[in-house]
């Protein structure tokens, strides 16, 4: 690299850093322009992989205390997402590229409209049962077989290609568990640093990376992911679930 492309790839991992930690779109940011210097795609995506995952660690950092307070939901997270990424990383490695192209966009629209609906959608399951039970509705502080299962998927395409898999994960659990959005963001924020890291694991052995590219781009993204973090904590719950909304759009859109 020249001096003027790894400032550039500093600046990139440092803007995906943060769009990692608050809305959960940093590939949209960074895979485009290791690309655009010149990386074929597959190296690309591995180097980009590998050069986020000290953004995710910066970013739970940042987190640290919205992950400890979601407690069993945080492991079962680490767990299903560390699975889902070993699925993804071999699926990105043996089957043809382009196999999920058509698919991937409406999903992450789909998820778009479950992240924009789910407060109507979760009142009306806590008035629905109220009313057939005549009592509250326990909190859901753990993740149910279907919330487990939705989450192993978004994990897989974390470890497959992750580009909208933030915005996913803030669906998946916005709608199985009663916790609040600034935790969900920290979870979300833990699942994306897990896949990251698990599979770029694997692609340190089966792949080929750019180590210059990888280390530029970790030390802006480890920076990035711990601002990104201590702005997304203090983003109201309005503000940060229409800016999930809005950046899972754009991710559509260009992956259409």
């Amino acid at each position: 690299m020249t001096p003027l492309e790894a400032i550039l790839v500093v600046a990139t991992g440092f803007g995906a850093g943060v769009l990692s930690s608050t809305v959960g779109v940093a590939s949209l940011l960074s895979f485009p322009v290791l690309v655009a210097l010149g990386l074929p795609p597959v190296v690309a995506n591995v180097s980009n992989t590998l050069g986020l995952i000290p953004g995710g660690l910066g970013g739970v950092l940042g987190y640290r205390d919205e992950v400890r307070e979601a407690g069993p939901i945080a492991r079962a997270i680490v767990l299903v997402c560390a699975l889902g990424a070993v699925a993804g990383a071999a699926l990105l490695i043996g089957l043809p590229p382009g196999v999920f192209e058509a698919i991937v966009p409406w999903l992450i629209l789909f998820t778009c409209l479950l992240v924009g609906v789910q407060p109507r959608v979760a009142r009306w399951l806590r008035e629905r049962h109220e009313a057939r039970h005549g009592e509250g509705r326990a909190e859901r502080r753990h993740m149910s077989p279907a919330t487990t299962a939705f989450a192993t998927v978004t994990g897989v395409y974390g470890g497959y290609f992750g580009a909208g898999a933030g915005v996913m994960m803030v669906a998946v659990l916005g709608l199985g568990t009663d916790l609040e959005l600034r935790v969900v963001n920290g979870l979300k924020t833990l699942s994306l640093m897990v896949g990251n890291l698990v599979a770029g694991l694997i692609f340190v052995v089966v792949a080929e990376p750019r180590w210059d590219v990888v280390v530029t781009l970790a030390a802006g993204s480890l920076v990035g992911g711990y601002a990104g973090a201590r702005i997304g904590r203090k983003l109201p719950d309005a503000v940060f679930r229409w800016a999930v909304v809005a950046a899972g759009v754009v991710a559509a859109l260009l992956l259409f």
